[in-house]
């Protein structure tokens, strides 16, 4: 196996992981979901560590950039359905979220396919709302029995998160945008 494939490799099996750990969160019995918590953290680390290896060996390449954020996503979506359906947090946040994806990815596909610019890569409030995603569901599939309003609230600072990232990509896409509009009526 070739090093450059690395990053990637990782990112595609975390992607493969998001089934399996949706079938471990409800083939679990009892309240407390051990298994699903470990995998959903194989996958946090292999998220970490594609990211790392990646930048670190200067193995980035456009096919990362799409795959990283997909197993991210992918992954976030299934535990926050998951938690979601046992009511361990309101319906509304996994709605915000998914719509926040949503625009970001269409942003980002418009800014690569009009302007033909690079993808974004993702920036410190996409990563603290990663890892505030993970911490978060994490805990909630450990403790189930924390307070709603504690998870509400949990939830909620994780989702402030993610809207600062909307905000932000939100603002280089313009930026990004604005510049290559200039570039254009200069040719």
């Amino acid at each position: 196996m070739k090093l450059k494939m690395l990053p990637n490799l990782l990112s595609g099996f975390r992607i493969c992981l998001v089934p399996v750990f949706t079938f471990t969160y409800f083939a679990e019995k009892g309240e407390v979901k051990g298994w699903a918590v470990t995998i959903y953290i194989i996958a946090a680390v292999t998220d970490f560590l594609d990211g790392f290896i990646a930048r670190r060996l200067s193995l980035t390449s456009n096919l990362g950039k799409v795959l990283d954020p997909l197993g991210d996503k992918l992954m976030t979506a299934a535990a926050l359905t998951c938690i979601t359906i046992d009511g361990l947090i309101p319906a509304w946040a996994i709605a915000v979220v998914v719509t926040k994806e949503l625009l970001m990815g269409v942003g980002g596909l418009v800014l690569h396919s009009r302007a033909k610019a690079e993808i974004p890569p993702s920036n410190i409030f996409g990563k603290t709302a990663t890892v505030f995603f993970v911490v978060t569901c994490a805990a909630l599939m450990l403790f189930p029995s924390i307070n709603g309003a504690y998870a509400s609230a949990m939830i909620g600072v994780a989702v402030g998160l993610a809207s600062a990232a909307l905000i932000s990509y939100i603002l280089t896409f313009s930026a990004e945008m604005k510049k290559r509009l200039k570039s254009d009526m200069k040719s």
